[in-house]
């Protein structure tokens, strides 16, 4: 296959559920010729320092950025969006933006919301709930041993292995639509003080037609539909804070027609265009499958303040 991008901006390492270190990914990156790599895992920061350090190594531009979870509860919606802010790297060395950041972004994930999660797994789905499905309870313990950062993705883990449950089962547990779901994330209105104290912050949308690819995929996990996504647009596109600066629209799960689609709302609404591969992993979810151009890396590195490059 021809690359025809330089630059893959949406990627996760060991920090949240990647399967890859930061070092590793950049590593990676590199052996794929890559000019830029974006790592951005999902509702933390930890894992930017030590990447920033090795793409200085290895001469690779790192894009420091969060995926964060927002959470959304409407008479259409109840579920999580993903929201990617790409952070301007003097801003990343400021310590009250990181100390700030840090503490709204863990209110949408950490022990609370997993005991809650398992909770309600339990008295739906255990042994002794209302729709029996699971042999024995799921334990705190077993989702809290895979990781310091728990997402939808460790849960789905030891559902399978320690439960022997299929993904059809997997998603009626923790699917958007399960009886016992709960979203993760914060709501917009937590993360609005973020965004007002520090608007150079690039705000971008996303997958944002992952939930509506026709077919099996990786990809698409439980993410809304893109008609699901266009109702909710317009609390961003009219809210002077929380804002969109941009769409991801070269993603592996996207739709040659969403793709389409999602470029003709960038100019519509004047819109920067980003993509990422969103690896996780080394199979399932690889690094180096999408990104952007030489130009759409330009626009992103001058809203990031630092010199463009080829």
């Amino acid at each position: 296959m021809i690359q025809t991008y330089v630059a893959d901006l949406h990627n996760h390492t060991t920090a949240s559920d990647g399967e890859y270190t930061p070092t590793e990914l950049i590593q990676e990156g590199k052996k794929l010729n890559l000019l830029a790599i974006g790592v951005a895992d999902h509702d933390t920061l930890n894992g930017l320092d030590e990447a920033l350090a090795v793409g200085q190594e290895l001469g690779i531009q790192v894009i420091p950025a969060v995926e964060v979870s927002l959470r959304f509860k409407r008479p259409y919606f109840v579920g999580t969006l993903h929201y990617l802010l790409y952070i301007p790297y003097a801003l990343l060395a400021d310590t009250e933006f990181r100390q700030t950041a840090v503490a709204i972004l863990k209110q949408g994930r950490g022990s609370a919301l997993v005991h809650a999660r398992i909770a309600a797994i339990n008295e739906e789905f255990g042994p002794n709930g209302k729709t029996p499905l699971l042999k024995k309870e799921l334990t705190c313990e077993e989702i809290e041993s895979l990781a310091p950062n728990i997402t939808r993705r460790h849960f789905a883990l030891a559902l399978k292995e320690n439960h022997g449950l299929d993904r059809e089962q997997i998603n009626l547990l923790i699917g958007n639509d399960s009886r016992a779901y709960l979203p993760s994330g914060i709501e917009p209105s937590q993360l609005t003080p973020l965004l007002h104290k520090y608007p150079q912050l690039v705000r971008v949308f996303a997958h944002p037609a992952a939930g509506s690819f026709p077919g099996e995929s990786h990809y698409n996990e439980v993410l809304p539909p893109i008609e699901t996504v266009a109702m909710l647009m317009p609390e961003f596109l009219d809210n002077a804070v929380l804002g969109l600066d941009g769409l991801e629209v070269q993603y592996p799960g996207h739709a040659p027609e969403h793709r389409a689609l999602l470029a003709e709302w960038a100019a519509t609404y004047n819109l920067m265009t980003t993509g990422g591969s969103d690896c996780h992993d080394r199979v399932e979810r690889p690094l180096g499958v999408a990104g952007v151009s030489q130009s759409e890396l330009n626009a992103l590195l001058a809203r990031l303040t630092i010199q463009e490059f080829a």
